[in-house]
């Protein structure tokens, strides 16, 4: 009989713990409107961010395929904008 009445007992606990855990959840998770305003202020969606992040993407792609097709150690170049001039390997 004790340990069903320990079994209760733990149970009702632990639905207390979830049930408190849920509810501070519902309160803490933002709104939609709170939601689309944290989306605006993002730095992804400006677009100055934006045009330097698709350059940054387009000169390490293009020194990838520069580095797929030459002998070259491209990785050790100074200034990767220019066609060469760093050490070989």
């Amino acid at each position: 009989m004790g340990t069903v009445r320990k079994a209760l007992i733990v149970g009702t606990v632990l639905g207390a713990g979830a049930g408190v855990g849920s509810a501070l959840f519902v309160l803490v998770t933002p709104g939609e409107q709170q939601k689309q305003a944290m989306l605006k202020e993002m730095p992804e969606q400006d677009p100055r961010r934006r045009d330097e992040a698709a350059r940054t993407k387009q000169l390490v792609f293009a020194t990838l395929q520069e580095a797929a097709t030459t002998q070259e150690n491209v990785a050790w170049r100074k200034n990767w904008n220019d066609g060469g001039g760093g050490r070989s390997g």
